[in-house]
C-alpha cells in the first residue's frame, strides 16, 4: 500500500511541476545585480582587461538571473555584444549559456534551445547545459499541450454554437 502511495504521490508531483511553470534556474536579486554593477566600475578604473571581462560575465550572469525583465534584456543585449570577441572556448561556453538562460526567461524557447545545442557542441557532457535543455523542452511540451487544449475548447464552444443555432431553427 505504501509503495502505491509513494508512486501516486511521485504522479501528483510531477503533474503539479507540469503545470506549476517553475523552472530551476536560480534567481538573483537587486543587490546582486548592484554589487555586480559596481565592481564593474571599479574595475574600469584600476585593473587588467582580464579582470574587467570576468567582472562583466559576473554582472551579466545577475542580469539574465534576474527576476526583472528589464534586466535580462539588458543581460541579453551584453552577452550579444561581447560574443562576436569571445575567442576562448570555454567562455564562448559561459556566454552562449548565459544568453540561453536569458532566452529562457523572455520565454524564447526555440532560440533558447539552439543556444544550449551550441553549449553543448563544445561541452557534451555540460551537467548545467543538459538541465537548462530538459527545461526547455519541458516547457516548450507544457505549451504546446496547453495550446492543443485551448484549440480543443474552441473548437468546442464552435460546435456547440453551431448546433444550438441548428437546434433553435428546427
Amino acid at each position: 500500500m505504501a509503495k502505491i502511495e509513494a508512486k501516486l504521490g511521485m504522479i501528483m508531483d510531477s503533474v503539479g511541476q507540469f503545470f506549476s511553470g517553475k523552472d530551476h534556474l536560480p534567481y538573483c536579486d537587486s543587490d546582486i545585480v548592484a554589487g555586480c554593477e559596481k565592481e564593474v566600475l571599479e574595475a574600469e578604473k584600476l585593473s587588467s582587461d582580464e579582470h574587467m571581462q570576468d567582472c562583466l560575465l559576473r554582472l551579466s550572469w545577475a542580469l539574465v538571473h534576474s527576476k526583472h525583465p528589464q534586466d535580462v534584456h539588458r543581460g541579453i543585449a551584453m552577452l550579444e555584444a561581447s560574443l562576436p570577441s569571445t575567442k576562448d572556448p570555454l567562455q564562448q561556453r559561459e556566454k552562449l549559456y548565459l544568453l540561453a538562460v536569458g532566452y529562457f526567461r523572455n520565454g524564447d524557447y526555440s532560440r533558447s534551445r539552439d543556444l544550449v545545442d551550441r553549449c553543448l557542441t563544445i561541452a557534451p557532457d555540460w551537467r548545467q547545459a543538459v538541465t537548462l535543455k530538459k527545461a526547455i523542452e519541458d516547457k516548450i511540451t507544457k505549451d504546446g499541450v496547453i495550446g492543443l487544449g485551448i484549440a480543443a475548447t474552441a473548437v468546442g464552444l464552435l460546435a456547440g454554437g453551431i448546433a444550438a443555432a441548428v437546434s433553435r431553427k428546427k
